[in-house]
């Protein structure tokens, strides 16, 4: 029986509607994951580097400047020397450099990647109460990433709520794995809400912010417009 041109036309918003979830997963899949490795090296040094700076005066100089020599063999591309600084690092029980070494091997187990791994030590990182927040937090960001595809969506969302805010320095990560949790839970409404707020935010990354805005076009928030509206006035 030939479809009514009513039937027909709903028939062919609910396909468009598949095809844009499609290609949302295949953005996320194709940017996402490549955008946040590149940019997990530079993290994990700056976080070193700060770490050590403002403890330096109350940790074992031998452990800082093994830290450092780690660092330095990474930012030459050598991580096999890197490697067993790290791990003896890691065992150390130092207040510190012992998250910080935990922190640095699971970034290099996800560039391998080794997801497994990655999530396991990002996990120790973030569960240990004696290491700062924000490093926990950034950790608990990368061990979501390391799991996510094999995440119930709502797990990552309420894993994840606390990052996902404006003002939060990952928001921008969280932000866009919880939009696409939404997504996969059907939810394009809560989705295209969380891709505007990021495109609307000028501290979450160029990147992020530019995904940002070609999601929420294509779930129908008009993030372009409001953001130049904004910079206008």
């Amino acid at each position: 029986m030939a479809l009514t041109p009513q039937s027909n036309e709903a028939f062919l918003r609910e396909v468009d509607e598949e095809l844009r979830r499609d290609e949302a997963m295949k953005l996320w899949k194709r940017w996402g994951v490549l955008g946040i490795a590149v940019v997990v090296a530079g993290l994990v040094a700056l976080a070193g580097y700060l770490w050590w700076q403002s403890n330096s005066r109350n940790v074992a100089g031998e452990q800082g400047i093994k830290f450092n020599e780690a660092m330095n063999a990474l930012g030459n591309q050598q991580p096999a020397k890197a490697e067993p600084i790290l791990a003896e690092l890691a065992k150390s029980g130092s207040e510190g450099y012992s998250a910080l070494a935990k922190f640095t091997q699971a970034a290099i187990a996800l560039q391998k990647p080794d997801l497994k791994t990655a999530a396991r030590l990002f996990a120790e990182v973030a569960g240990d109460s004696g290491t700062a927040q924000p490093l926990r937090d950034l950790a608990l960001v990368r061990q979501t990433l390391a799991e996510y595809d094999s995440l119930q969506p709502q797990v990552v969302i309420d894993r994840l709520r606390p990052m996902a805010v404006k003002g939060n320095p990952y928001f921008g990560t969280a932000g866009e794995m919880t939009a696409i949790a939404h997504l996969r839970m059907g939810r394009r409404d809560l989705a295209g809400r969380m891709f505007g707020e990021m495109a609307r935010d000028e501290t979450v990354p160029a990147s992020i912010r530019q995904r940002a805005v070609q999601m929420a076009g294509v779930l129908g928030v008009d993030a372009v417009d409001q953001t130049e509206e904004k910079k206008a006035g």
